[in-house]
């Protein structure tokens, strides 16, 4: 079933903020899922009528490890800020030099903004989520869009990534608590950049560490 990217920028605009004045949208999936795409494109719709910010939850990091630490750092840096609407500053992670850059970067609350990234629908975000948005593709494929944009080299630093959202999904069971479940590869004829495609709505939250194409989104068993 098809979605479009106008549909859900009024469902967000039709719903209250719940980080102060601030719609906060969690962008959430595993690496490779097609998250970064997702988030650009309503992003770009949402840009159309209201002020948007997007942040990605890589620019947050410590590396290869520490998967959730992004949040300590913008729940500190950005969102409470933001809350008593005030402006926030950020550092970035610094991916060659492997540590947090010495520059910070101010950020003014906008209107929306979209958090992109493992975790960002997450327990941690959710009371103050207008909404959560759950992103799924099967395994071999985010492996091979990962080897593709990081190279070979980075092969194991993905393969121990990966075994870390294994333990994060079957604790936290974002589909079970998400508004919206994308398919992010879908075989369905649509145009992508004003469309995307449903997940199924068997999907439940009876999650496993196991990542079959054949199940729904972090090894949870389709229903029915």
């Amino acid at each position: 079933m098809k979605g479009t990217y106008r549909e859900l920028a009024d469902l967000v605009l039709a719903r209250p903020a719940r980080l102060g004045a601030v719609r906060l949208i969690g962008v959430d999936g595993r690496a490779g899922s097609g998250k970064t795409t997702f988030a650009r494109r309503l992003a770009a719709e949402l840009g159309t009528r209201r002020r948007v910010t997007v942040l990605h939850t890589d620019d947050y990091l410590d590396g290869w490890s520490k998967l959730l630490i992004w949040q300590q750092r913008l729940r500190e840096w950005v969102f409470e800020p933001f809350r008593r609407g005030e402006a926030g500053a950020y550092r970035q992670y610094d991916w060659e030099r492997e540590r947090l850059g010495d520059e910070w970067t101010s950020i003014e609350p906008p209107d929306v903004l979209v958090v992109e990234g493992v975790g960002s629908a997450s327990v941690g975000m959710r009371p103050d989520l207008t909404l959560g948005v759950l992103v799924h593709a099967p395994r071999e494929l985010r492996i091979r869009r990962g080897i593709e944009r990081d190279g070979e080299a980075l092969r194991d630093e993905w393969m121990r990534w990966m075994a870390s959202e294994d333990g994060h999904f079957a604790e936290d069971k974002p589909s079970a608590a998400a508004d919206v479940l994308v398919d992010g590869d879908p075989v369905e004829p649509h145009d992508p950049e004003i469309e995307y495609i449903i997940g199924p709505s068997g999907w439940t939250a009876g999650a496993t560490l196991e990542d079959d194409p054949d199940k729904g989104p972090d090894g949870e068993e389709r229903s029915g």
